[in-house]
């Protein structure tokens, strides 16, 4: 019995780092799935992540009672089979979301579709996620004969290192070579491998039924690929989808449609080849209005045609196309060749596969012509394009004349106050940076900023005398166009709306833009989103932190409410797990969407820095282990401490996210981005892993409920966390206001268990010789 009893123990500790390894590896696979079906509407992140976590609060909460009642090694090992088998299906449920709402290639979703689509998708795999936690925990206590909080603190910190593995595993070999389905196959071929191990006790049986898996797992992964293509193509019907790959920065698909090939990132529409009216558009505007232009740095976007149309203009020396993703590029040499010959046949032509952004802090070179040729700010990667820390970035790079050019959707006739406010928000913030600033109006709204007062002449006679001199044959920015377009007028109308006295900045940490392009999205579903956001807006910062105050005092004196010292520690104890999941989920979306905001390619370190939260997990959690035997007071003290540090996270972080914000240096911005982002994660991580276990202690219990609830009350602050600070307060109030908000019910949990620690310490004076 001992011989059997050991490789049985040894078998659900890997079944236990396993559940963490598939969970994390599911979550970032689905997340970036959703984002492809949603169009890459960042609002969704923050509600597939809270959908994530409620779900899991569910398993864990409800479905984690259940653990008593089914043997314990048998319940984990079928879970493990189970999940392997949810997440194939939440694959294809998500390419089949978009279906539900019968909404046709292009269409956005409301919020609620969103939501229902996040809950519907997530319903298969979370809650079987969620149920490991409870049934791993009983599995290890029973093999291990360990005691209800021992097997609980063992089962967070296993679960946390194989969720580091998942991440890791993720970013660096997963993402870069494998499909989604690939990915999932070889999750459930690891996880069918060590079920066999827990369930069979026979060792010929076992190994045999192993090399089984994995032989099926190998040949799955030959056709896979196709499979994932008939996905992709049920998420993009009425276009034939010619290939649909990962690359380092998401998902990317190459999509056709009468003649027409458009390249699609992470579900967002970055160029269609050919184009050749939003080429001329993007490109003449700008070179056209300046006297002679020579150097021009194109931002995104070459591939539709622009750069041909840049080179029309003789005068033209030098042109540095940037472009993020190296995939793109080799996108444009497979399936744009005649986009991409015009760049690789002429000398004059400089291709950079670096962020943009980054091109520009770091460049040396200065530019007659910066065209921003990117898709409108939807996200937070695209909204730094839009800021004012970039518009001073770019005037730094400007010759004395030059001109800054981008272009956002518009409207032909009427301007409404929602797209007045958006359309103003970026024009307050280019005039922030530049003296003069011209709106050319049409369905797409062009802006032109100069450094030099009086420097722009957008007059159509002008243009048109350019084009002549130049011998630029052009189809669309023709005369008869030019003259309606920019009519004195209308140029004159359009600047007066956009020009107010109100109209806010956006800023790399307040992402205004982003703010009012989310109002404008879910405007189109309904007035009461726009007004719901406007009256958010309008609302002053101090009455509105007034009220999170009142909602965060109202719970704590209802929990407070008991003479039972053990009744009100456990209370509080729940709270401040609920307010901590709070924090640190907040602390990682401000992790995650700070590093998009600085550095723009957070899909490369998504993965890394997920992992790098639940390492520090693992370690906090065995850091915290060691003071089983400690007293009452001190795992109180210890306790108290690591919740007053986890209320203020999201503030310090704020902090660090500014100070970075400032850097230039190429060097010190590299390593920054690769050691200082991880090891913040880290010790975020550490943080919450080293107060899970103290919370155990404290509260003690049996076997399976106080882990599986204290577990699923962790998941629901961090639903409640990811939600509000990533779907409303970032853009709403911006990352230092909103991180003060999601502060304050940690601070309450904290004065909470400051006022028990108070308590236990006074009774033992008393109780002193």
């Amino acid at each position: 019995m001992r011989g059997d009893a050991k490789p049985a123990h040894s078998a659900v500790r890997v079944a236990l780092i396993l559940c963490g390894f598939t969970s994390t590896v599911a979550q970032v696979v689905l997340l970036r799935e959703l984002l492809v079906a949603f169009y890459g509407n960042e609002l969704s992140i923050g509600i597939v992540l809270s959908c994530w976590l409620l779900l899991t609060a569910v398993g864990s909460g409800a479905l984690g009672r259940l653990a008593d009642r089914i043997p314990a090694r048998i319940l984990i090992a079928s879970l493990l089979i189970a999940g392997s088998l949810a997440f194939f299906a939440s694959l294809f449920l998500v390419n089949s979301c978009r279906s539900w709402w019968n909404a046709t290639p292009g269409e956005a979703m409301t919020p609620l579709q969103l939501i229902f689509s996040s809950l519907l998708v997530l319903s298969v795999f979370c809650p079987i996620s969620g149920w490991m936690f409870a049934a791993g925990s009983r599995a290890y206590a029973e093999s291990s004969r360990a005691g209800g909080a021992e097997s609980g603190s063992m089962m967070y910190r296993m679960e946390a290192a194989g969720a580091a593995l998942g991440g890791i595993a993720a970013s660096v070999l997963f993402f870069r070579f494998f499909g989604s389905l690939q990915i999932a196959t070889m999750v459930a071929a690891a996880n069918f491998v060590v079920a066999a191990a827990i369930l069979v006790g026979n060792t010929t049986v076992r190994r045999l039924l192993q090399a089984m898996v994995l032989v099926a797992a190998l040949c799955g992964t030959l056709w896979l690929p196709r499979l994932q293509l008939y996905l992709v193509q049920r998420t993009w019907p009425g276009f034939l989808v010619l290939s649909a790959s990962n690359s380092r920065y998401g998902s990317l698909a190459v999509l056709e449609s009468e003649g027409n090939r458009s390249v699609v990132q992470n579900g967002l529409v970055l160029f269609t080849v050919p184009d050749p009216s939003a080429a001329e558009e993007a490109v003449h505007f700008p070179l056209l209005v300046h006297p002679e232009p020579r150097s021009v740095l194109l931002i995104g976007g070459g591939l539709n045609g622009s750069i041909a149309e840049i080179l029309r203009h003789p005068s033209i020396a030098r042109v540095d196309y940037v472009e993020l993703d190296p995939a793109v590029l080799d996108v444009g040499r497979r399936y744009a060749a005649s986009a991409w010959s015009a760049i690789a046949s002429d000398p004059r032509v400089h291709v950079h596969a670096v962020d943009g952004r980054r091109f520009v802090k770091e460049s040396d070179q200065r530019f007659d012509v910066i065209i921003v040729n990117l898709p409108e700010p939807q996200t937070a990667q695209l909204n730094r394009f839009f800021t004012e820390e970039f518009f001073a970035e770019a005037a730094r790079r400007l010759s004395s004349d030059g001109i800054l050019a981008l272009h956002l959707h518009g409207a032909e006739e009427y301007i409404s106050p929602g797209l007045a406010d958006f359309l103003g928000s970026v024009a307050a913030t280019l005039r922030r940076v530049f003296p003069e600033v011209v709106a050319i109006p049409g369905e797409e709204v062009h802006l032109l900023a100069t450094p030099r007062a009086g420097g722009l002449k957008a007059d159509a006679d002008v243009i048109l005398r350019r084009i002549r001199e130049r011998g630029i044959q052009t189809m669309y920015v023709r005369d008869y166009y030019l003259n309606e377009r920019l009519a004195s007028d209308r140029v004159a109308d359009l600047n007066g709306q956009l020009t107010g006295a109100n109209r806010r900045v956006n800023r790399d940490l307040a992402p205004t833009a982003y703010y009012f392009n989310i109002a404008l999205w879910g405007s189109q579903f309904s007035n009461a989103y726009r007004d719901f956001f406007r009256r958010s807006e309008e609302l002053p910062f101090p009455r509105f932190l007034l009220v999170v105050l009142t909602a965060v005092l109202v719970p704590m004196l209802l929990l407070a409410m008991t003479r039972n010292e053990a009744a009100y520690r456990k209370r509080a104890v729940g709270f401040a797990i609920t307010t901590a999941g709070i924090s640190l989920m907040c602390a990682e979306i401000i992790i995650l969407l700070g590093f998009e905001a600085i550095y723009g390619y957070v899909y490369d370190e998504i993965a890394l820095i997920v992992a790098g939260f639940m390492a520090g997990m693992a370690v906090g959690s065995g850091l915290a282990m060691r003071y089983s035997d400690a007293g009452e007071a001190s795992l109180l003290r210890r306790f108290t401490l690591t919740q007053f540090a986890a209320a203020l996270l999201p503030l310090a972080l704020v902090g660090l996210l500014a100070a970075i914000d400032v850097l230039r240096a190429a060097l010190l911005t590299a390593l920054v981005a690769h050691l200082v982002f991880p090891a913040v994660a880290i010790a975020c991580g550490l943080l919450g892993g080293y107060q899970f276990p103290l919370a155990l202690r404290l509260i003690g219990g049996g076997t399976t409920s106080p882990p599986g609830l204290l577990y699923a009350l962790d998941l629901l602050g961090a639903a409640a966390g990811a939600i509000l600070l990533g779907s409303y307060l970032l853009p709403v109030f911006g990352f230092l206001r909103g991180s003060l908000l999601v502060a304050l019910p940690g601070i309450g949990a904290f004065l909470m268990i400051g006022a028990n620690l108070a308590m236990v310490l006074s009774y033992r004076r008393r109780q002193a010789p």
